[in-house]
């Protein structure tokens, strides 16, 4: 997605002033299993309601906090779950809220693109200290700002190369797919029989999508694109972009943009649609777990009765090592091996300092180099419900086919007898041990003192498996008895 890179993860205590997961705290988001009151509002829509929880203590007062953004500064709302807010306090709330929201209307946006498009090029200017698109009456207001000219139709189908990265107080960078990454998928996605794409946070693969459709005409391929980054309104019609949070599934310009998303989702009786998505890798798996199935949900309801079988195809990139947690919501998902997913480190400060996009491939950024070694492996992979037989990976780049595993691996990933798979994760040719009874990574080695393995100079007084709220080694914290009262994930999570 564009920016703000920002979600949940381990941020999310920041955002609500509340220390994030250190040593023995932690702080996580709660799905009520009872009907809950709807949750206040903040500018990034529905808050979520997160929980601190310490080791060896019961959980305290729960809190909302916005979904979106992991640092205060970000955006500061804080409530407490019991507290009773003044009239005046949620007048206060109301009004920032408002101020907040995107300057023009989808509709307005939609209408100046019209009118850009329609001037001569010369006429055609962007601000980019606003990051606006100028029509003529608009730049006497911009005349002291940076403006770039002559803005082509090609630009104009680029907008995430010519939008800067709105600003993370964090790290001051951005991550957008590489450009060879959006056409590995480009070029796929046709071969397994989709003609739409639901662009959930992918700017980039929807533009290559649309650039396709326009100099193929033998392409019949089309995308809808749902983004935080409400910028982007300002570059395509209203059924081509949603303003929207993945993480609480809000739609910024309400019933209309849903109803723009539904109809994309159950075009041809939902036939040929594909959900793609890249969720920041700061986000929490159970929000995104409970957005996605809504939307699954919404795709459902254009089925015929006898196709409720059926799931709605999703290609969702994230890191190799959140693998157990996607498949605890989503069971049928497996991980793709394909290992050449990127995506570019966009500076923002080069950006405003020499007025142009400074792109580093995300791989060879000394900030995401793997370990001691330095290797420059990218930890992004896809997550998917479509069978991994289906999805042939290039053999120019080393990948095979495993008969055994029925599904396209890499190079290095061989296949253990002792497991009966091809067990390598990180690209690298895992070792089987027989005392934990599986493939561990080649750098680990078992400690008879832990009794698993583990990188040699592991701490053995390190922290053990068990429950997070007592300590305890034989149940986990949500089956906890000190729990006082139940906390587990909204069954919408296990449906």
């Amino acid at each position: 997605m564009a920016a703000p890179r920002a979600g949940l993860g381990a941020g999310a205590g920041a955002a609500a002033g509340v220390p994030g997961r250190q040593g023995s705290s932690g702080v996580e988001v709660v799905f009520p299993s009872e009907p809950a009151p709807p949750a206040p509002l903040c500018p990034h829509g529905p808050t979520l309601l997160f929980v601190k929880v310490n080791q060896g203590k019961e959980e305290t007062r729960r809190f909302y906090a916005c979904s979106a953004c992991r640092d205060r500064k970000d955006c500061n709302f804080f409530q407490w779950e019991d507290e009773k807010l003044s009239g005046a306090r949620l007048a206060a709330r109301e009004a920032h809220n408002r101020k907040c929201q995107p300057p023009l209307s989808r509709t307005q946006c939609a209408e100046r693109y019209l009118k850009f498009i329609e001037l001569p090029l010369s006429q055609r200017k962007f601000c980019q200290r606003c990051q606006q698109l100028l029509l003529p009456d608009d730049w006497e207001k911009h005349h002291e700002h940076r403006v770039v000219g002559d803005i082509s139709i090609t630009q104009l189908r680029r907008p995430s190369q010519l939008l800067y990265p709105l600003e993370n107080k964090k790290t001051n960078a951005q991550y957008l797919f590489a450009d060879r990454s959006c056409q590995f998928l480009v070029d796929l996605l046709p071969t397994l029989g989709f003609t739409r794409v639901l662009c959930v946070g992918t700017p980039r693969l929807h533009e290559l999508i649309r650039l396709k459709a326009s100099d193929d005409k033998k392409s019949n391929i089309k995308s809808l694109l749902l983004d935080i980054d409400f910028r982007y309104s300002q570059f395509y019609m209203e059924d081509s972009f949603c303003h929207y949070n993945m993480f609480n599934h809000h739609f910024f310009d309400g019933k209309a943009a849903l109803e723009v998303c539904r109809t994309f989702l159950q075009e041809d009786k939902g036939e040929g649609v594909i959900m793609v998505t890249d969720p920041p890798f700061g986000g929490l798996v159970e929000p995104l777990a409970v957005t996605f199935k809504k939307l699954i949900a919404m795709w459902k309801e254009g089925q015929s009765e006898g196709s409720s079988h059926k799931e709605l195809p999703i290609f969702w990139i994230f890191p190799y090592f959140f693998e157990s947690r996607i498949r605890q919501f989503f069971p049928s998902f497996c991980m793709l091996d394909y290992q050449r997913f990127h995506r570019t480190f966009i500076c923002v400060d080069e950006a405003m300092k020499y007025g142009c996009m400074l792109e580093v491939d995300y791989d060879n950024h000394a900030l995401y180099k793997h370990g001691k070694t330095g290797r420059k492996q990218s930890p992004v992979r896809i997550f998917t419900n479509i069978p991994p037989n289906k999805i042939i990976l290039p053999s120019e780049e080393g990948y095979r086919f495993c008969p055994l595993c029925q599904r396209y691996i890499s190079l290095e990933n061989q296949h253990c007898e002792h497991c009966n798979s091809c067990t390598s994760k990180d690209g690298r040719k895992w070792n089987h041990c027989f005392f934990c009874k599986k493939c561990v990574k080649p750098s680990w080695i078992h400690c008879s003192i832990c009794g698993h393995c583990a990188l040699p100079d592991h701490s053995c007084g390190g922290p053990k498996d068990g429950c997070f709220i007592c300590g305890e080694l034989d149940h986990k914290r949500s089956t906890c008895p000190k729990i006082t009262t139940s906390k587990k994930v909204n069954s919408v999570l296990r449906a």
